[in-house]
């Protein structure tokens, strides 16, 4: 599920920052604000927000469910709650990593007339590549640790929606659970743990190329 919201969000976090980073346009701001309202909003109340566009009688959810497509309490919901979530972190990454690009050499690559679309993959994403990669391992583990959105759009479904999160509150109001709960938490820890440490690694040898 992690995986499924990362792989869906990432790209366009990327988009979304480098439009955030290289261009200047009207209600850039009122952009910037709703991408990083996730950020500053209970879970709950964007689980509430998706639950009221995307259930069966939303605006988009109405328009799914026309070609038999429903998002509100099954995995695919949570993966999007997940990736709603996750999305301001990983633009806020990938926008930090574009802002430390030296744009004397975009500059001079545009002396040489070079279009924005060849600056961009030939010079800017390479170079920020440490920082996309740290987006992405920041959006996984921001899934792995979510609990309010995905519970109020896609509910508790064990082997369908239950995040890790969700299997630890469950384990925990369980009589008994704890240590089905300690051995979940452990396993979050380790995950968490073994991303960051790969993303540092990757990172140092996208650095030194």
């Amino acid at each position: 599920m992690a995986a499924r919201a990362v792989g869906a969000g990432l790209p366009l976090a990327v988009a979304a920052a480098v439009l955030l980073a290289r261009f200047r346009f009207p209600g850039r701001s009122a952009l910037n604000a709703l991408v990083h309202l996730p950020l500053v909003l209970p879970p709950v109340v964007t689980g509430w927000l998706l639950l009221i566009i995307f259930g069966v009688q939303g605006p988009v959810g109405a328009l799914l469910a026309r070609v038999h497509i429903r998002l509100a309490f099954t995995e695919a919901g949570a993966a999007l709650a997940c990736a709603v979530m996750s999305f301001p972190v990983m633009v806020r990454s990938v926008r930090l990593a574009l802002d430390a690009v030296d744009p004397r050499l975009e500059a001079a690559a545009r002396s040489l007339g070079a279009g924005f679309p060849d600056r961009l993959l030939t010079i800017t994403l390479p170079l920020a590549a440490p920082g996309v990669l740290m987006a992405a391992v920041l959006g996984y583990t921001t899934c792995l640790g979510e609990f309010g959105a995905v519970i109020t759009f896609a509910a508790n479904i064990p082997g369908q929606t239950q995040t890790l999160p969700l299997a630890i509150y469950t384990a925990l109001e369980a009589p008994g659970g704890e240590a089905e709960a300690a051995r979940l938490a452990i396993c979050s820890i380790v995950l968490a743990v073994a991303g960051l440490t790969l993303s540092d690694i990757v990172a140092a040898r996208l650095g030194r190329r």
